[in-house]
C-alpha cells in the first residue's frame, strides 16, 4: 500500500473533498484506510456496562485508498509517489514524484 498510518493525505472525492487529514489506520487486505475526521458516520449503540448511556456515537468509516493522495508539504498538494531504494539500509523509501521529498526518512 502506498499509504500508511500517520501519513498526511488529501481526499479526492466525496463530501470531504479537498480535506487534508491524518491516516489513523490502514487495511491492506481490503485496500481501505480510516482517515481522521473524514467519512464520519453515526452509529446507534445500545447501553452496555462500559457505556451505560448508549445513544448515537459518531465515528470514522473507511474509504477506498484510491480516493486519497499522499500530501507533500513542499509541493503543498497531493502527489503520486515513486519507490527508491536506500543505499545504506537497502529499504524502499517513498519519494514525491514532483520534488523528490522523501516521506520515509525515519
Amino acid at each position: 500500500m502506498h499509504l500508511k498510518k500517520d501519513d498526511k493525505v488529501i481526499i479526492l472525492t466525496g463530501k470531504d473533498r479537498q480535506k487534508i487529514a491524518k491516516v489513523l489506520k490502514s487495511i491492506p487486505k481490503k485496500s481501505r484506510i480510516i482517515v481522521e475526521g473524514v467519512n464520519v458516520i453515526s452509529r446507534h449503540q445500545k447501553p452496555t456496562q462500559s457505556n451505560p448511556e448508549g445513544g448515537v456515537v459518531k465515528k470514522e468509516a473507511s474509504i477506498h485508498i484510491s480516493n486519497a493522495l499522499l500530501y507533500c508539504e513542499t509541493c503543498q498538494k497531493g502527489v503520486r509517489t515513486k519507490l527508491k531504494i536506500d543505499e545504506k539500509s537497502a529499504k524502499k523509501i517513498r519519494v514525491c514524484s514532483k520534488c523528490g521529498y522523501e516521506f520515509d526518512k525515519k
